[in-house]
């Protein structure tokens, strides 16, 4: 049954149009026309002139509500982060998991399986963050755990995963090519993130194989003009970069010089966790931010949506490349053909909010889930 979503600001590959409706026929985007032509005989919903984008993904996210799957993975605690998101718009994300013993990533690794099992259609895979990281730039990874990568062992886990594992965060400097070369063979997304790396060195992998930089900024070394460090080389190679946008793991002003810099390969992450008193990541919820007990800032208490709107309010982003930062920058990344837009033949992935950047509803494979009726 075709249903047509109408009366809406529709967002999508970097305009807003009035006057258009969508029509999906079961989990596809069948056709957008015109609000005027539409049939007389056709089931329609009316969101009272919201914006509706495609939906938000997520590239990296630990936890939601009461569970923190980052660092005590599990079922119940992949299905808890799902709702939350999908009650917020985000319709993609990658669980992510971070620098921790082998037991836990293999945990992890198993949970998301079993998992993806019975997912409701946003859960996309597993972003691995750590453990082959720099100790240098550790940030709240404990470096009890971090360590070179070696190809046994990241073999190990890709061949337990199943191709759950899509994405891995590594300080590229300290990995020997094998392993560089392994990853890209199993279409799994490199990207540097908590690097020591010399403008050389990022400049070198950032025109090989390493496809994307993890957290703009943060855990990185900042620019120096006689040791520039990887940051100017990001700005001159541009890959596929996120950021975290809450206004405190990086300020509006450097998020607004990133978009200059980058323009579409700069994306939104959330980067979120939430409060976790056991395991190795003890987060406590201290204002607007987490922190680690020993006041080590963490993850983010960011939506995708909340990032949107700093984009726009406080970075000086244009709503529409605010919202691609957030759908079709990481859809290109993470080669998500079928997501990102909202043209005839994509998946009905879809957020509506209104003006002031509340949530409305989720569509999700075609499904409505209202979060604050109109």
């Amino acid at each position: 049954m075709v249903i047509a979503l109408h009366n809406i600001q529709l967002i999508s590959g970097g305009t807003i149009l009035s006057g258009k409706a969508v029509l999906i026929d079961g989990s596809k985007i069948s056709a957008v026309i015109d609000e005027a032509s539409l049939p007389s005989n056709i089931q329609t919903v009316d969101f009272n002139g919201a914006y509706l984008a495609p939906g938000l993904i997520d590239m990296q996210v630990y936890g939601a509500g009461t569970l923190f799957f980052g660092g005590e993975p599990s079922v119940a605690a992949l299905q808890q982060l799902e709702d939350n998101l999908i009650n917020q718009g985000t319709t993609g994300f990658l669980a992510t998991i971070a620098t921790n013993s082998d037991a836990v990533v293999e945990q992890g690794i198993e949970a998301a399986k079993t998992y993806s099992q019975q997912a409701k259609g946003a859960f996309l895979g597993l972003h691995l963050e750590g453990p082959y990281l720099n100790a240098a730039r550790k940030g709240a990874h404990p470096e009890k755990y971090i360590k070179k990568a070696t190809l046994s062992e990241i073999t190990q886990w890709v061949e337990q995963g199943e191709g759950i594992i899509k994405m891995i965060t590594i300080a590229p400097e300290l990995q020997e090519t094998e392993v560089i070369d392994y990853l890209n063979q199993q279409g799994i997304i490199i990207s540097a993130g908590h690097t020591d790396a010399s403008y050389e060195q990022a400049s070198a992998f950032f025109s090989g194989q390493v496809q994307a930089a993890t957290h703009l900024y943060n855990a990185m070394p900042q620019m120096h003009h006689r040791k520039p460090g990887i940051i100017p080389a990001i700005f001159e190679k541009r890959p596929y970069t996120s950021i975290v946008a809450d206004g405190i793991h990086v300020s509006f002003a450097m998020i607004a010089l990133a978009k200059r810099e980058l323009g579409d390969r700069l994306f939104f992450i959330t980067d979120a966790v939430t409060v976790a008193n056991g395991g190795e990541y003890k987060h406590r919820l201290n204002g607007d931010h987490f922190v680690m007990p020993d006041g080590t800032l963490s993850g983010s208490n960011l939506t995708m949506l909340k990032a949107v709107q700093n984009g726009v309010q406080k970075a000086g982003i244009e709503l529409a490349e605010a919202v691609n930062m957030a759908s079709l920058y990481p859809a290109q990344l993470a080669s998500l053909t079928r997501k990102g837009k909202i043209e005839a033949g994509f998946d009905a992935d879809f957020i509506i909010f209104n003006d002031k950047f509340t949530p409305v509803a989720t569509v999700l494979q075609g499904n409505i889930i209202y979060t604050n009726k109109i």
